[in-house]
């Protein structure tokens, strides 16, 4: 979408900035990925980071990074979590402190204001169910939907011609452990590499943060990681891809609508 636009838009805008919001549990595939995309078509990506405003009534605002310092610890992550709690289904406010926002912020810091721009997110032509029903209102457009219908199978021809794509398996997703991933998923990349979840268990001791009385957890059926370990030394189907039929069970219930983060979608 983004090559496209580029390529396509400047009739349209008379600017066009490219950002990318670093939560700092990106696979390292997604980094290399949007750094590829970067120097292979020009995009002169922005990278960002949200910053975190502790003891104030104040939204997560940007800074500034790039591909080689970007976080890969999880930094920008934690600072969230320490003062919004662990996200879930009933919190899934990551997406807004760590991406809306610090884009936000960015915009504004280039002077950019609300309702003198539009924000185009990559949806396709056969995804329309996850199109924002109110996009209209917050100047959202999707060019691979109203532009230049486009289908999964005419992106995957697209990925065929370059000298490079994005190296993830489709369940494994951009975010390393998203907590709106099925159980199946879950088991699936704990069998696979259980170090992806290090960072969640650790996140784990601030599991009293937040507004609740109870102990907030992040997956779906109040489960902690050592629950997800659990079951994943136990026999289970693993998942391999969206058109493979699987057993009837509650391994494929999602922890959310969607299991995307599209921005001002929260």
């Amino acid at each position: 979408m983004t090559q496209w636009a580029l390529q396509h838009c400047r009739d349209r805008y008379d600017e066009i900035n490219v950002t990318f919001a670093n939560t700092g549990q990106e696979r390292e595939e997604t980094l290399e990925f949007v750094d590829q995309c970067d120097k292979h078509f020009g995009f002169g990506v922005v990278w960002l980071e949200g910053v975190v405003h502790h003891g104030e009534r104040k939204g997560s605002t940007h800074k500034v990074v790039d591909y080689a310092t970007a976080s890969r610890d999880g930094k920008p992550f934690e600072e969230y979590i320490k003062k919004y709690g662990i996200p879930n289904r009933a919190f899934p406010q990551c997406t807004r402190e760590l991406k809306t926002n610090p884009m936000k912020s960015y915009r504004d810091s280039i002077g950019w204001t609300a309702g003198t721009f539009h924000t185009a997110i990559g949806i396709r032509a056969d995804e329309i169910d996850r199109m924002n029903e109110n996009a209209g209102k917050l100047g959202i457009v999707y060019p691979l939907v109203s532009w230049c219908p486009m289908t999964k199978p005419d992106i995957n021809a697209f990925w065929a011609k370059q000298p490079f794509r994005l190296k993830l398996k489709g369940y494994e997703g951009n975010c390393a452990w998203c907590w709106k991933k099925t159980l199946r998923k879950h088991l699936t990349l704990m069998a696979e590499r259980p170090q992806t979840y290090d960072f969640p268990e650790r996140m784990e001791q601030y599991s009293h943060v937040g507004p609740q009385e109870c102990e907030r957890v992040f997956f779906l059926g109040n489960r902690r990681v050592a629950d997800i370990k659990k079951l994943a030394a136990q026999p289970f189907v693993p998942f391999h891809d969206d058109a493979q039929v699987y057993p009837e069970d509650d391994l494929d219930r999602s922890g959310g609508c969607s299991e995307s983060c599209e921005i001002d979608h929260d």
